[in-house]
């Protein structure tokens, strides 16, 4: 099957051409605050990362974090063991 394309002139030509430079200049401008927005955004999770996390992602909790996920911990066990009992998983046949 044959393609077509229409016929511009030469006005055509030179209203679609200052249409792609003005295209051209929105998109890059645009481009340029996506960039500066990312970079941001990039710098604020390294921060994050470097000051939060350990090297295996897990959150870095220091003294106090470990006190209360032990205490955490605690309470948890003796909630199992007063109020829930196990149960064992049987087969059906």
């Amino acid at each position: 099957m044959s393609e077509y394309k229409l016929k511009t002139g030469k006005i055509g030509d030179a209203v679609i051409g200052t249409y792609k430079k003005i295209e051209d200049t929105v998109v890059g401008g645009y481009k340029k605050i996506e960039d500066t927005v990312v970079g941001g955004y990039k710098k604020i999770e390294d921060s994050f990362t470097e000051k939060f996390l350990n090297e295996d992602n897990t959150m870095k909790t220091g003294k106090v974090g470990e006190t209360v996920i032990n205490g955490y911990k605690k309470m948890e066990g003796a909630f199992v063991d007063t109020f829930l009992e196990k149960v064992e998983k049987t087969t059906k046949e």
